[in-house]
């Protein structure tokens, strides 16, 4: 499986992944859910470079110019609730893309273990497609594949681009290993080293879903 970290270079990106794990930032939820967004909207740009293209002619009010055009029919999906505003961000450049959701949650047995669920997917037929897979999060890796193994029984998709903002690199191990290399690639914002006894990531950032739509009742 390929990685793309795209943090790895300096640009614009890096900004906007400070001001999400800033303590000062993070108190607003409005400017929390936009800067999701935005990382969205470039990693979307960076994707968009590895899709299928042809050549058509566009009609201009002086002549016929020729520009490329993504072939590739998009799916953008997103694990509930903490994926939505990367999701939002993906789906604001791929305007035409066609939408999945898939409820996947932590069940925790004590304080430290916990299996992950999925609930729910509400998708379209993904024979084909092109399956944008995101998670704001990848703490270690399991609610992704199994959003991942859950999205399969829509479809067959001819690649899916799994997309997180920030992740650990066990997670990162892990969905490398887990995923078929052949059809799926790993795109990233920030790579963290540790995870701390409840599977949080560290550094981190704190929980994405309730700072960026409130806490909730466990």
């Amino acid at each position: 499986m390929k990685i793309h970290h795209l943090g790895e270079e300096n640009s614009l990106l890096n900004h906007f992944i400070r001001e999400i794990r800033s303590v000062e930032i993070q108190g607003d939820p409005l400017r929390f859910r936009r800067n999701l967004e935005r990382i969205g909207e470039i990693m979307a740009y960076e994707i968009s470079k590895t899709l299928d293209y042809t050549t058509v002619d566009v009609r201009t009010p002086l002549g016929v110019a020729q520009t490329g055009v993504a072939t590739d029919g998009i799916v953008v999906a997103s694990i509930l609730r903490a994926g939505l505003p990367l999701h939002n961000g993906v789906l604001s450049y791929f305007d035409h893309a066609e939408n999945c959701f898939v409820s996947a949650y932590r069940k925790y047995t004590d304080e430290t273990h916990f299996d992950v669920h999925v609930e729910y997917i509400a998708s379209p037929c993904l024979d084909g497609k092109t399956v944008i897979l995101c998670d704001t999060m990848l703490a270690t890796g399991s609610s992704m594949e199994l959003a991942y193994r859950a999205i399969l029984t829509r479809g067959t998709p001819k690649r899916v681009a799994v997309c997180s903002i920030l992740a650990s690199r066990r997670a990162v191990d892990y969905i490398a290993s887990a995923l078929p290399p052949e059809t799926c690639d790993l795109w990233v914002a920030a790579i963290d080293p540790e995870l701390n006894s409840h599977a949080y990531i560290v550094p981190g950032l704190g929980d994405a879903g309730d700072l960026a739509f409130g806490a909730k009742m466990d």
